[in-house]
């Protein structure tokens, strides 16, 4: 695996060269029975081509972009890794952080939650 292969968490592996040097335009159809069954990798979890972009119902997809655009717009947080990890310097006195994973993640003190 390259770093290519890895974009945002995401790793698409050999079928992201499939589908780079596939013919298009292709149907959902066209994809879903060629690599639908595929796995893509999100930080330890996977899922398959058709369970990640079938819910779109996208009739064609013109190129391979398109489809890369649909596999980043659909994963949700399986893919960012830890939440509110940082490896920068621990909190300073008096400051507050959440924590990893916190339910209340967007409510803080202080901060509207809409």
């Amino acid at each position: 695996m390259t770093n290519d292969d890895r974009q945002l968490g995401v790793d698409l592996g050999e079928l992201g060269d499939d589908l780079e040097s596939a013919d298009y335009p292709m149907s959902e159809d066209e994809l879903m029975e060629r690599y639908g069954d595929e796995e893509i990798e999100m930080e330890g979890n996977t899922t398959t081509l058709e369970e990640l972009i079938g819910p779109l119902n996208q009739e064609e997809y013109q190129d391979y972009g398109d489809i890369e655009t649909a596999i980043m717009n659909m994963v949700g947080d399986e893919a960012i890794g830890r939440k509110n990890y940082s490896d920068r310097t621990p909190p300073a006195s008096g400051e507050q952080r959440q924590d990893e994973g916190a339910p209340d993640q967007g409510d803080q003190e202080g901060q509207e939650s809409f």
